[in-house]
Parts: C-alpha cells; structure tokens; sequence
C-alpha cells in the first residue's frame, strides 16, 4: 500500500479535496489489507518459479545431470523402453522431454495405475535409469501450484485471480496518493525516502517511495499474469478466441498457414474437415506436457489416420527428426500417443515467443496434421506470448529473471511495510481504516475507472460492491467532520 506523500502539494481547505484524499486512502486501504498476505505468497512463489532452471538441476543433480562420456548416445526408444522396464505394470508413457545437452539425462513421463505421473530419468550413454520424480509432487511444481492458486483447487485460483485484481486498484489509488504537487520540487519523500525520519513516518516514505519506483513494473506483472488465471483468463480466451484476436488460424486439423498449395487444399472435400472436426476433443491443456503456449492452450488435438492393427508406429527418433527438420532442435516435448487414432504432439515453448511452435503428426504415417507458429497467432496471443515470457524472467535471461525478481520482492516489502504502518496507527481493537470523509466527493473519473474495471473483471466488481456496502454500513456512524 503506498501511503500518502507528505511532501504533496499542500491541499486547500476545500472540504471536497480532503474528502477526495480521503476517499482514495480508504479505498487503498481496503485493497492493501486483502493483497498483502496474498502478495507475499505471490511475490515469494513467483521469484522461485522464475529460477526453476537453475534450480531443479542443483536440487535434483544425481536424476538430471550426467557425466558427457563424449561417446554415442543411445536411441530414445531404446532409452524410453529402458524407463518403461522400470516401471510398474499398467504404468502408460505419455510425455518425452527432448534436450540435447550432451550433460543432461533423458526425461521421460509415465501414468502410474493410481492416476499420478512421475518422471523417469535415464542415462543417455548406458541405459542405466537414475531414478524418478514425481510430477505432481516435486517442489516447482508446489511452488507454481502455490502461486496459482494456494493448492486450494478452485477456491485458491478464485482468490488469486481476485489479488491480482485488487492490486490493480492498490497501485492506482497509491500513485494518486504520491503524486506530488507542482509546487513540490524536493526530491526527498517523492524520489528518494527522507532515511533521517522516524517512527511511522519513515515507514511511509520507504513504502511511498519504494513503491512508485515499482509501480509500472507490478502493474505489468498483474496484466500479463490474469490471462493465465483460471475464471477471468479461460473467459478471456473465449472471447479473444470469438473475436478471431486468441487462436490461431488453422488451429483447427490442417493448418493452411502453412499449406504450400492453397489453391489444391481448397478443392478436399468439406465432408472430411467436418469428420476431423467431431474426431476432436482433447485439449493441448490436457496433455501431459511441462509448459504449453498460451495461443494454443485450448485448442484441440486432432485424430490421426485410422490404420490396420498391423500398422507400425512411427518412433520418438523419427519425430525428433521431423521436428529439427521443421526448425525444433532442442528443449521441448513430445506428448505421446495415448489411443491408436491418438498422435504426437511437439510443443515449443522457447524464451523467444517468435520461436513457438506447435506440430500434431500422425504416429503411423509421420504426415504433419498441424503446424502452428507465431506468425499464425491471433494479436491478443501475440501481445500476451511476450507478456508471459516477460513474467516468467525467460525473455532476455538471467538479467530479465534479476529485474522479475527485484520487482516480486519489492512488492513483499510493500506488504510488509504497509502492515507495519498499519500496526502503528491502528487503535486497539480496532480495524484502523482511514477516516471516511462526511461528504461524499463527485470523484466521477475514479467511479467511472471502478465502474469499468468492475465490468472488465466481474468477480471484482462483485467484491467491490460487497466492501462499498460494507464501508457505509458498519462505518456510516464514524464519518468524520470534513
């Protein structure tokens, strides 16, 4: 919560401008009282997150990291049935995660018979399997379930969603609450914060200070995370995706983006496109896969050919091979075929989003069904698959992942100096709100931003609503004389 500047422009002693400051500090109190534990969690999860690549190998050096014996590597299916012999019986291979990091193990995904999926790590060079990880229970992906959505299911998400919301209103009522009059030329308290106070006042001017320097950046870091949140972000696909702005063109079977004879494509019959249409029904979110684009996260995965039972499949070697030859080398994953029109799917998912690529191909004929890139996404995905990559400290590397960084854990300072200004002028046993002024301020732009901010995110302007009435209900009594 950014708490008023006192270095300001002096306000006049119009009952309407301090019923204006008042306003805003209330409504920015309320904001920073529902954020800042959720913002903590957040802030804490989401650097975590950002340094998983550093991370994991460290964490998990004796699965993930082998010696390069400079030697010949073995086929991944000799590796993926090395892995399969290792596991129990009834368990399904469903992911493979390609590296060609000549120092890094082969990684593949099984479905044990209890319903859970765990990693199997195999040694490239020898066969010889390093042991496992389980998928759902291994601490990033904790970590991501924390930041996403507390590991309370729905619940967690609703209420993240939620903070991520009210954050937006935290930052515009607290750069209102900073911005320093014209008057006002010092830099101490409006730049840099005046360390020669004490007590609550120079909590504020840490708070006010430290919060204007990393106001652009958490507001870009709520923007880029809601298309991502589980109510408001699934809506927004829809409609990005019914406004032609989301989905790529040729998501859907054969993608034409790439069709080297449109002219031919256009003379195949419609009753094939349609049988391909009613053969679809999983989703890209339903695989097995590590990471998927935003763009195709909900389109579905096409039916491969109907093939004889005799029919041979082609190998994970030939699809890696494919996939080079279509400009995929390194560091993505091949979700596997799980019924026998089922097909593999390769997604790429690289720090540069102009290199996103999606490619479903057929397990017995190696024919490429669907092959969707960047330069076929819509330009609301374009804009949020820079945002994403932006998030999650990918884009320009160790010094993007040093920037997310600094800004989460600015914004866990923000929470924490704000609860500590709360404690010093809070009465005993009491909320401590700010004093609500006794005549209510026209404020129209401020009601006009609620109200569209409200209607942008409805559960938002749900809870909003719910805090206006509880404000003029239990406070009405308390207003204070302007």
């Amino acid at each position: 919560m950014l708490a008023p500047n006192p270095n300001a422009a002096p306000a006049t002693s119009s009952a309407e401008v301090i019923a204006h400051r008042r306003t805003l500090w209330r409504w920015h109190f309320y904001a920073g009282l529902f954020v800042m534990p959720l913002l903590v969690v957040l802030a804490i999860t989401g650097t975590l997150y950002c340094f998983q690549p550093q991370i994991e190998p460290l964490m998990y050096r004796d699965r993930m990291v082998v010696a390069d014996t400079h030697g010949p590597q073995l086929l991944r299916e000799t590796l993926l049935a090395k892995a399969a012999a290792s596991e129990p019986r009834g368990a399904v291979p469903t992911l493979a995660q390609i590296e060609t990091d000549r120092a890094r193990s082969a990684e593949f995904v099984f479905r044990l018979p209890s319903g859970e999926s765990e990693s199997v790590y195999v040694n490239p060079y020898d066969g010889a399997v390093l042991g496992t990880l389980s998928v759902e229970h291994r601490l990033m992906k904790q970590i991501r379930n924390l930041h996403r959505g507390l590991m309370l299911g729905k619940t967690g998400e609703l209420l993240m969603e939620l903070a991520g919301c009210w954050t937006l209103v935290m930052i515009g009522t607290g750069v209102a609450l900073w911005w320093p009059g014209r008057s006002n030329v010092r830099k101490g308290g409006v730049w840099l914060p005046r360390l020669s106070l004490q007590g609550r006042a120079w909590w504020r001017d840490l708070h006010a200070v430290g919060g204007i320097w990393i106001a652009l950046g958490a507001l870009f870091f709520v923007l880029s995370g809601l298309p991502w949140s589980g109510s408001w972000g699934k809506e927004f696909k829809a409609l990005a995706t019914s406004a032609s702005l989301g989905y790529p063109k040729g998501a859907w079977g054969e993608a034409h983006v790439h069709s080297t004879a449109p002219a031919a494509a256009s003379h195949e019959p419609k009753q094939a496109d349609e049988h391909a249409m009613h053969g679809m029904q999983m989703k890209m979110d339903d695989l097995p896969l590590h990471q998927t684009p935003w763009a195709v996260g909900a389109t579905t995965v096409p039916d491969g050919e109907i093939a004889s039972p005799s029919a041979a499949r082609v190998s994970i070697d030939d699809v890696v091979a494919l996939a080079a030859k279509n400009g995929i080398a390194d560091d993505y994953g091949i979700a596997l075929p799980m019924k026998p029109t089922g097909v593999y799917t390769v997604s790429y998912f690289p720090a540069d989003p102009r290199a996103e690529r999606t490619l479903h191909i057929d397990q017995y004929s190696g024919r490429v069904l669907s092959d969707i890139d960047y330069a076929s996404y819509g330009r609301v995905a374009k804009w949020i698959s820079y945002g994403t990559s932006l998030h999650m400290g990918r884009y320009f590397g160790l010094a993007n992942q040093i920037v997310c960084s600094a800004i989460s854990l600015g914004l866990a300072a923000l929470s924490v100096t704000g609860f500590i200004m709360w404690m010093k002028r809070r009465p005993a046993r009491e909320l401590g709100a700010p004093v609500r002024p006794a005549k209510r301020p026209p404020m129209r732009a401020w009601r006009g931003s609620l109200t569209l901010l409200g209607m942008i995110f409805p559960l938002m302007g749900a809870t909003m609503l719910a805090v206006w009435c509880f404000d003029r209900l239990a406070f009405a009594a308390r207003r204070a004389a302007a």
